[in-house]
């Protein structure tokens, strides 16, 4: 199984005409705001802090090479060549390694674990994007990834979120400018409810260790020229010793 020719291709179009400026795409934000967070949250859960750490999802490479500064092995994945070719270009000090993947393509995610064993993922606002049909194969792709020793943290969207964008898309001056882009190559978020993201994971034989509630920092600012925030939900998950 593969994602769609119109998923990659959306992808792949979007990444191509990304801005390459720090801030320029919609979730973007610094890491400070973004990864820096979560590791807090994951950490008191990693039984294997020297596992390598997969960055799934990577984009640009903005949080790839945060975590990089701080453990051993990093590796961004991406489903675009575009996004890849953007997190290398961007990455001037080589702190991280990148690498395109169909993370529904489960024959080359085991070929991934067979390279590199059990691994750690972090993974920020990719399950909301997927097709419906792909959400399970992704969850059972992250177990493959974690075997028996990894873990992974993963954020996503709340399906409040889903209402506060659309709500951005329909107002009187459209979509802000760092969301047309999103909207005009057909990727706008899907709506995952909040009971099934940790049913997907479960289902895919992983527990789930931790999970809450925080928001998702974004690089547009609301009309007060706050930043804006979305509401997400957040999972550890990975098979308990």
């Amino acid at each position: 199984m593969s994602v769609t020719s119109r998923y990659r291709n959306a992808w792949e179009g979007f990444w191509r005409e990304a801005p390459d400026e720090p801030g320029g795409v919609f979730w973007d934000a610094e890491p400070s705001v973004t990864a820096a967070v979560h590791l807090t949250l994951l950490e008191p859960h990693l039984a294997a802090p020297g596992l390598p750490l997969l960055d799934l999802g990577c984009g640009n490479g903005t949080q790839t090479r945060y975590l990089a500064e701080r453990f051993p092995q990093v590796l961004g994945l991406d489903l675009a060549q575009a996004a890849v070719d953007h997190a290398r270009q961007q990455d001037k000090d080589g702190e991280g390694r990148y690498r395109a993947i169909d993370a529904v393509d489960a024959a080359a995610v085991e070929q991934l674990h067979m390279e590199l064993g059990d691994a750690n993922v972090y993974m920020r606002g990719v399950l909301h994007q997927c097709e419906p049909q792909d959400r399970e194969v992704l969850a059972r792709s992250i177990a493959t990834l974690v075997g028996d020793g990894g873990r992974a943290f993963v954020v996503e969207l709340a399906e409040a979120a889903g209402r506060v964008l659309m709500g951005l898309a329909q107002g009187p001056s459209g979509p802000p400018a760092k969301l047309q882009p999103v909207f005009r190559h057909g990727i706008a978020p899907g709506a995952v409810a909040d009971a099934q993201m940790p049913a997907y994971f479960r289902a895919a034989g992983l527990d789930v260790l931790a999970t809450g509630e925080l928001p998702l920092a974004t690089t547009e600012c609301t009309a007060d020229g706050s930043r804006l925030e979305l509401p997400s939900t957040w999972l550890v998950v990975g098979r308990s010793v």
